[in-house]
């Protein structure tokens, strides 16, 4: 199948497989004459995995590392079970700081009660404040999206 039948078998747009076979984590697919790709059902399936991986939020070194223990069937898969204990804590660090975030949205909110004039929205007073930036340096920092 050309990269257009397998972007659509799969749900991933054709950039996203072409970056995937950049990163190394999809085989580069053989070309035709006219210098087509041609996916067979091995890049279907490796595809699938790695896209259920991007959905449980996994970054892409740690789906090498699964990519790696899914090429050795036989070696012991203590090491998997590591790599999602760990993604595991990720998850849950994550989900504090974003609780966190929350909490401080809605003190932020509670902070115009009564839409008034612009001048007057103590919302952009308090974004204003030279108090917020230091949280603000410290937590921008660790804002990387996809990333642990």
């Amino acid at each position: 199948m050309k990269i257009g039948e397998l972007a659509q078998a799969t749900g991933t747009p054709a950039e996203t497989i072409r970056f995937y076979e950049k990163e190394g984590l999809l085989a580069e697919p053989k070309r035709t004459e006219g210098n087509y790709r041609i996916y067979g059902q091995e890049h279907l399936e490796r595809l699938a995995f790695i896209r259920h991986c991007r959905f449980l939020d996994m970054a892409l070194d740690e789906i090498r590392a699964l990519l790696k223990f899914k090429q050795s069937p036989q070696e012991n898969c203590a090491g998997v079970n590591d790599l999602l204990d760990a993604h595991i804590g990720h998850v849950a660090h994550r989900i504090r700081e974003l609780r966190a975030l929350e909490k401080q949205l809605k003190s932020l909110r509670d902070q115009c009660a009564i839409a008034d004039a612009a001048g007057e929205c103590g919302i952009l007073k308090e974004l204003s404040s030279e108090v917020l930036l230091p949280t603000f340096r410290r937590s921008a920092r660790k804002h990387v999206h996809g990333t642990h």
